[in-house]
């Protein structure tokens, strides 16, 4: 039988979903609109680990991403604070879509699932 729990739900979405043993994330975007890719790939990544703890887990226990760019022109740029960012030998199944942000000041959204630590 499944346990589904959410966290952090407001009418239109939860920011944490779990499910037995699996955790869901929704898409996490930087609050430091005003920066570069780079500074706003660390801060959305520093929200994912803080939703992860809450959540029972760690960037270790990544199943998969899907990260969205506003412009692939900032793709080597992310990356290079995602790969600092994945514990090595631990990277998920990983997608990367240019995409129209919500809003113009977003560079770069990213929505994970993980599994719980243990």
């Amino acid at each position: 039988m499944s346990h589904i729990t959410r966290m952090e739900t407001s009418e239109r979405m939860s920011k944490i979903v779990t499910c037995n043993e699996m955790i869901y994330l929704c898409g996490q975007v930087a609050d430091n609109t005003d920066e570069p890719i780079g500074p706003q790939t660390e801060n959305m990544l520093a929200k994912v680990d803080a939703l992860l703890m809450q959540a029972g887990s760690d960037r270790e226990h990544l199943l998969s991403a899907t990260v969205y760019i506003r412009d692939m022109k900032d793709f080597a740029g992310m990356n290079a604070v995602w790969d600092a960012w994945v514990p090595k030998g631990h990277a998920p199944a990983r997608a990367c879509v240019e995409a129209r942000m919500a809003r113009p000041d977003l560079l770069v959204e990213v929505s994970v699932v993980a599994t719980r630590k243990g």
